[in-house]
């Protein structure tokens, strides 16, 4: 995984997209902020628990801090896990996210970001729905990256990266994840659309109040997990591509 976590958090994928309110789940604890970076992103100054964190499916105690531009890669998954792309859609090409105090995060001058794990994988799940969210904890990913696109309709579009310690860990945390996509519902201020889906994949649109859908694709793959997500006006016309990509995501997300 912003209206993208709700325009970017799916983007903040995704991108941000929480709202904890809606959902009925507790909302991570405020912390004071007095300072900032660079004079626009705010740093907190609490420290997280000494325990590390083991529920995806909870909200981390504290957002990523934004104290430097963030790595380009997270451990050992880099760009080479991202497909290029031309190979998403004809005119799609790579976007360098400049951030700022809006998206929480300070750019690096590249297209792709290491994310916080849990962060990440928190934010990509549909949070808003009218439906409480299945019970259950979710894995926690080692490594996270995110990469940023414009889509052909100079759309946004955000690839998200989740490499788990094993496959086990990916498989759960995958089947956790399309469990809260099906059964999210109608009528909050998420709506999720199931288009397809099998074993190791799925297509979706989301929808949220008053902002344009996102059409996403998500895939399991050895001990990664990985969620592409473009924003689009139409998102009926895009169940064909939400297909096309998923060769292409498979080639490449598990390599080492």
């Amino acid at each position: 995984m912003k209206p993208l976590l709700a325009s970017v958090a799916v983007l903040g994928l995704l991108v941000g997209c929480s709202n904890s309110a809606a959902s009925g789940e507790p909302p991570p604890p405020t912390t004071p902020i007095p300072s900032t970076v660079g004079g626009t992103v705010p740093v907190p100054t609490s420290t997280l628990g000494t325990t590390d964190p083991t529920d995806a499916a909870k909200p981390p105690q504290l957002p990523e801090q934004a104290t430097a531009p963030p790595p380009a890669s997270a451990g050992p998954v880099s760009a080479k896990n991202l497909p290029a792309p031309e190979k998403l859609g004809q005119g799609w090409k790579t976007y360098t996210d400049p951030g700022g105090s809006e998206q929480g995060f300070l750019g690096n001058d590249t297209w792709t970001r290491r994310r916080d794990g849990h962060q990440a994988a928190y934010e990509a799940l549909p949070v808003g729905c009218a439906n409480p969210p299945p019970k259950g904890s979710l894995p926690i990913p080692l490594h996270a990256l995110q990469g940023s696109y414009r889509t052909g309709a100079n759309q946004p579009a955000n690839a998200l990266v989740l490499r788990f310690a094993d496959a086990t860990k990916a498989k759960a945390y995958f089947t956790g994840y399309q469990a809260r996509m099906k059964g999210c519902g109608d009528g909050g201020g998420l709506t999720v659309q199931p288009l397809w889906s099998t074993d190791t994949a799925a297509g979706a649109v989301r929808r949220y109040v008053g902002a344009d859908a996102f059409v996403e694709v998500s895939l399991v793959q050895g001990s990664t997990v990985a969620l592409l997500a473009q924003q689009t006006a139409k998102p009926d016309e895009q169940a064909d591509w939400s297909h096309s990509v998923v060769p292409e995501l498979e080639a490449v997300i598990d390599l080492r």
